[in-house]
């Protein structure tokens, strides 16, 4: 006689998926509010009940078999299908609520994201958001791909087609330096002036990384990094250690170099304003939950 299967368990594939995407299991347990221990417990109960050894772990974290890059890769499918359920049956009901993927770049999550997140959850108690934060092209992707339900990002106008877009914020792009450094003293900068010093890059392939390496193309000139980062407070420890000069949003040199550590110039070039726009897919009709979250980011002259 054939044994029974062991019974399969959506939340088991659902932290699985979590923990590959993570690339440990500790990081994926603090994102889902779970014991390392139990986590562990879930995936050994998944492995079980497949039959099969879905991650190799090693104490630099986890990688897929051929068998868990396959559990992967379903995994993913069905979670976007019941998503997608979800999303379907609440615009069916009109009700404002569920669970929404927005995908942002960096400058939106320390810039005026977070204020408006917290007045659409007071609006609408029982909508729950899935941030990711990403480049602006992987935002655009996202959106394009039906990865995300809204992003934010630096996009092209007219947006991609397929896309709908709005604006959210303008952020200056502001010169970061050392107290002290050669260019403290001018009161606004050109880029032209900080080729000639150590750069600290930001996000290689990201917006802001393509718009100076554009700009610095068009003066003939390189832009030479004395080193590259992914984050806007890496790039600041990187200038307040005395590295080079870094240019980031001024919603980022407010949030990270905010001391007297640091000095914050203009940058003084006509196209050194970032507009971010609010991203969403085409759709007739759009679900009043996804609609309610383009409403609150949106920048309609009273959002602040």
């Amino acid at each position: 006689m054939t044994a029974a299967p062991h019974r399969l368990d959506p939340y088991s594939l659902h932290l699985f998926v979590r923990t590959v995407q993570a690339g440990s299991i500790a990081r994926a347990a603090g994102r889902e509010h779970i014991a390392a221990s139990a986590l562990s417990r879930r995936l050994a109960e998944l492995e079980r009940a497949l039959g099969a050894p879905l991650l190799i772990r090693s104490a630099r974290g986890v990688r897929t078999t051929d068998a868990g890059a396959l559990v992967l890769a379903r995994g993913e499918a069905l979670e976007r299908d019941l998503q997608a359920l979800a999303r379907e049956v609440q615009a069916l009901s009109g009700a404002v609520a569920g669970t929404l993927r927005l995908a942002v770049n960096a400058s939106a999550v320390i810039g005026r994201l977070p204020e408006r997140l917290q007045a659409l959850r007071a609006a609408f108690p029982l909508l729950q958001i899935a941030l990711q934060e990403r480049t602006s092209a992987e935002v655009i992707a996202a959106c394009e791909d039906d990865r995300a339900d809204v992003g934010i990002a630096v996009a092209p106008a007219p947006p991609p087609a397929g896309l709908q877009a709005w604006p959210f914020a303008a952020d200056e792009l502001l010169v970061v330096l050392p107290a002290g450094h050669a260019l403290a003293a001018r009161p606004r900068l050109r880029l032209a002036e900080l080729l000639a010093h150590p750069l600290v890059g930001l996000q290689a392939g990201g917006a802001l990384d393509g718009l100076l390496q554009e700009r610095a193309a068009a003066l003939g000139r390189p832009l030479a990094l004395a080193v590259s980062v992914n984050s806007f407070d890496g790039a600041c420890r990187m200038v307040e250690a005395g590295l080079g000069l870094t240019i980031v949003p001024a919603s980022a040199a407010a949030a990270y170099a905010g001391s007297r550590r640091f000095v914050r110039r203009p940058l003084d070039e006509a196209w050194a304003r970032l507009q971010l726009q609010v991203l969403a897919r085409l759709l007739q009709p759009r679900p009043r939950a996804v609609q309610a979250l383009i409403e609150a980011l949106r920048d309609d002259g009273e959002n602040g």
